[in-house]
């Protein structure tokens, strides 16, 4: 199921989405939905970020080549770090570039969302919590992260988590192609496939830190080639099997 949220002429809705249809879904799109009958053509609505997160958990370092591209060796172990739930936008929402930073980063990443409330999950049994996968773009001050030594501001201001189109619950994420393009060149082109710590093994060591919630975003690490944005640039980042997320890139006025 391709499941969604969506502003449409009727308010706020979580939908699914069926070829240019979307169908509205009443309350929550968890466990097994239900719907209310109403239903909207696609070029009617406008999509929103796809989930509402609690909080969104980041893996850093996931790919050997992007720790390699900043000088920097393969952790043996998944490093973890917050985006706060005030960073998280949709579609065609733009990037606001902070005044106080001379790099804003863009990082394509394959995502993935919290079915169920979860602590202490044996990766064996990962796959039980799994709501589905989207899209992720983690936009990074890097400036302020060599500058800081710690990522929280340069992860965390408004706008700078992007998701969406929206959400695939049936998907096999282990070699999914991910591509960024910035104003159309792409820029980052690798495969899931070449995560150090798969989904798995994820949801084992971050629930043994702390408790999921539905709707909980896990970003998943971005490959080699991460790089500037400047204002009036569009970023678009697609993972095979999900979709494009595009966001235009501005200077936050």
């Amino acid at each position: 199921m391709r499941l969604g949220r969506v502003a449409s002429p009727d308010g706020v809705a979580f939908v699914a989405i069926e070829g240019e249809t979307a169908k509205e879904i009443a309350e929550h799109p968890f466990g097994t939905p239900t719907f209310t009958g109403r239903s909207w053509p696609l070029a009617d609505i406008r999509l929103l970020a796809p989930i509402l997160a609690s909080k969104v958990i980041c893996i850093g370092k996931n790919y050997a080549a992007h720790a390699a591209e900043f000088g920097g060796q393969a952790p043996e172990e998944p490093v973890i770090f917050i985006k706060p739930n005030t960073s998280i936008i949709g579609p065609n929402v733009p990037i606001q570039l902070p005044p106080n930073s001379t790099r804003v980063d863009f990082e394509g990443e394959l995502a993935v969302v919290i079915g169920r409330p979860c602590k202490d999950v044996a990766a064996a049994r990962a796959k039980d919590v799994i709501l589905g996968y989207t899209v992720a773009n983690d936009v990074t001050a890097r400036d302020q992260q060599a500058q800081d030594g710690q990522w929280t501001r340069a992860k965390g201001y408004d706008t700078f988590c992007p998701l969406g189109p929206w959400i695939e619950t049936e998907l096999d994420p282990a070699d999914l192609e991910i591509t960024t393009e910035l104003d159309g060149e792409v820029k980052q082109r690798s495969t899931t496939s070449l995560l150090l710590h798969d989904i798995p093994e994820i949801i084992e060591w971050v629930t043994r830190v702390m408790t999921l919630l539905p709707g909980d975003v896990i970003l998943t690490g971005t490959p080699e080639g991460v790089g500037p944005m400047k204002d009036g640039q569009s970023v678009s980042v697609t993972v095979a099997g999900i979709g494009t997320l595009t966001n235009p890139v501005a200077a936050k006025r």
